[in-house]
């Protein structure tokens, strides 16, 4: 009699257990929701994070706020946002330099403060290849006369990143390896902070996604050198890649995508998967990127899945070849 009063209760178990993840995503959100950004406000990654927050508040009828937590390229918001409940309440808006971040980290014989597989893919926002830039009173027209004045001054012409291993630093490095020639590296704590600096004249060059630099761009205190990706852009025609320049190897994007914490229950990934597509499709959201020469690069979850791993799997290699900075 006891047996089959147990074997009833397992047998109930997954139904309940159904149920229970049904309610819960019924009742999803029950409060606000935190989106976390892993740079200051400024960058890629406020960018694609603002416009889809304000239309994800509409359709999940609860207030998403943007939480920007910076810090050592990014890892310090991804690590907290995996470590966060898996309930759907708290979200990362993530750069590219997520996938590889833990990588960086195993250089140092250093434990990851977070890994990949501890995020579950929603959509792509963004994806654009970063762009070379400088400013309209520096001396180089092309990224053949950078070159050679930075053959002829090893170290001394200086760039800003996001920090170290992050989104604006590894496509410098995959530069500097691919030319044979010798930068200075100063990392800040995002992309926001390096644009201030270059602008500022801290530093000589930098690299940025297309959005945060083409206001200054258009005002005239920046101009482009090239870009990181296989072809011209349709709003930069005349600025050319680093493949058609002969570095056939340098290519690199500053994408942009909504990740969950590994846990949060599937009708809520569902639903947030369904937000996304209607956010994507919001012509108050496309129209924000459009303007800021950043144009939406939407992917839904298989497919985007699918991009996040072939894209880790191309820059780990690069990680591991740039190797420790404390040993250059």
């Amino acid at each position: 009699m006891h047996r089959r009063r147990f074997l009833q209760g397992a047998l109930a178990a997954p139904v309940i257990g159904t149920f229970a993840m049904e309610a819960g995503a019924q009742s999803w959100p029950s409060r606000n929701i935190t989106m976390i950004v892993a740079f200051p406000p400024g960058g890629q990654a406020d960018l694609a994070a603002r416009p889809v927050a304000q239309a994800l508040e509409k359709t999940l009828g609860k207030s998403v706020v943007v939480d920007n937590r910076s810090g050592a390229g990014g890892m310090v918001g991804n690590a907290f946002a995996a470590r966060a409940e898996p309930d759907g309440h708290t979200l990362l808006m993530a750069l590219s330099s997520m996938t590889f971040l833990p990588e960086a980290e195993r250089l140092y014989d250093r434990k990851p403060s977070y890994e990949l597989d501890q995020f579950v893919p929603i959509a792509r926002v963004l994806a654009d290849p970063g762009v070379l830039c400088v400013r309209a009173d520096a001396p180089w027209k092309t990224v053949a006369d950078l070159v050679t004045d930075a053959k002829a001054r090893p170290g001394q012409i200086s760039f800003s990143s996001s920090g170290n291993y992050g989104a604006a630093h590894v496509p410098f490095e995959m530069f500097q390896q691919a030319a044979g020639i010798k930068l200075l590296h100063v990392p800040y704590r995002g992309g926001g902070p390096a644009l201030t600096a270059f602008l500022g004249k801290q530093v000589d060059i930098t690299a940025q996604a297309p959005g945060p630099i083409t206001p200054h761009v258009q005002s005239g205190a920046a101009r482009l050198l090239a870009n990181w990706g296989p072809k011209r852009t349709a709003d930069y025609p005349s600025v050319p890649t680093f493949i058609e320049l002969g570095y056939k190897d340098v290519e690199y994007y500053i994408w942009a995508g909504l990740f969950a914490p590994k846990g949060t229950p599937a009708p809520v990934i569902t639903r947030l998967r369904e937000a996304m597509r209607d956010a994507m499709a919001n012509p108050q959201v496309t129209d924000v990127f459009v303007k800021a020469a950043s144009p939406p690069a939407y992917m839904d979850q298989p497919e985007f899945e699918k991009f996040v791993e072939a894209d880790a799997k191309r820059l780990i290699p690069v990680i591991r070849k740039i190797g420790r900075l404390d040993e250059k």
